[in-house]
């Protein structure tokens, strides 16, 4: 009895649709929705152009309503030690819609707006007039740290995804389908190595040089020894440049003397002929001298 009274005065006086709202706020508010736990918003917009590439968060998708025969333009971030793959999914228009088979295709760009190659994944697909939908995949090069100029390795950086058609009938362009892409990376800085693995043995075993490598199983023959002379240590060291500098002055400065003598003969020792008596003169006349 003294309960029903109480709750009916607190109904008279308006306590209760008060005190209920505020436990209902309250209860809200320790329990986060999942859409702010996730901190994920599907992106619900793409670009047109790679100026105008709408840019996906790490671990965000793209839901996207579009009309065929458009190019749709998401834009990501890389950075060293990753391999990323991006997955997109269309749904098509409906059948009864479409009069021929569609073939849409995923690419992506880096910075650089240089296309990169795929290394798995269903980068085209072709779907005939009764299919629902279509999946695409691409899957890049490890991100490298450094690369050559002249190479086109993927480096970290920003990465463009382009989702076109690239086969339709003219009667099917502007049909609506319903695009998604999905964009997941493993590896990081930690996992930053050469592509193909890690090098577990060097390329160049060290072997005897002039030596044949034991075969399997039998040990490696122990490398040959060589005498020592008194000569052995003359020309080595830090002083072999000095040794071979001063003997090639020496035999270039004896050489250039043996040659002046041989070339050049010596002074005061010149043999002069001795001087003639005048020939006598005839008289033509006379016939006589």
């Amino acid at each position: 009895m003294r309960t029903t009274l109480l709750r009916g005065g607190l109904l008279a006086l308006g306590l209760i649709p008060v005190l209920a709202p505020a436990a209902t706020a309250a209860s809200a508010s320790a329990s986060p929705s999942p859409s702010a736990s996730s901190g994920t918003v599907p992106v619900a917009t793409a670009g047109t152009s790679f100026l105008t590439a709408t840019t996906l968060a790490a671990g965000q998708d793209a839901n996207v309503p579009a009309s065929t025969g458009d190019y749709l333009y998401w834009a990501f971030a890389a950075s060293e030690g990753q391999t990323d793959t991006v997955q997109v999914n269309v749904t098509l228009p409906p059948a009864a819609q479409r009069h021929s088979p569609q073939t849409w295709s995923v690419e992506l760009f880096d910075g650089l707006r240089r296309r990169q190659s795929c290394t798995a994944g269903p980068q085209n697909t072709t779907a005939d007039t009764a299919a629902d939908s279509v999946a695409l995949s691409c899957t890049l090069r490890q991100i490298r740290s450094w690369a050559e100029p002249w190479s086109g390795d993927p480096l970290p950086g920003t990465y463009y995804v382009r989702l076109s058609l690239t086969d339709v009938d003219a009667q099917d362009l502007g049909l609506p389908a319903q695009v998604k892409v999905h964009v997941a990376a493993k590896g990081g800085a930690d996992d930053a190595q050469p592509e193909g693995g890690e090098l577990k043995a060097p390329l160049v075993p060290p072997v005897n040089a002039g030596s044949a490598a034991p075969a399997p199983g039998l040990a490696a023959p122990a490398p040959a020894t060589t005498g020592s002379h008194w000569y052995s240590g003359l020309f080595t060291g830090w002083n072999t440049r000095w040794y071979w500098t001063l003997g090639g002055a020496a035999l270039a400065a004896l050489a250039g003397v043996a040659g002046y003598t041989l070339t050049r003969h010596p002074r005061g020792h010149r043999h002069r002929p001795a001087p003639q008596a005048p020939a006598p003169r005839y008289d033509s006349y006379a016939g006589r001298p």
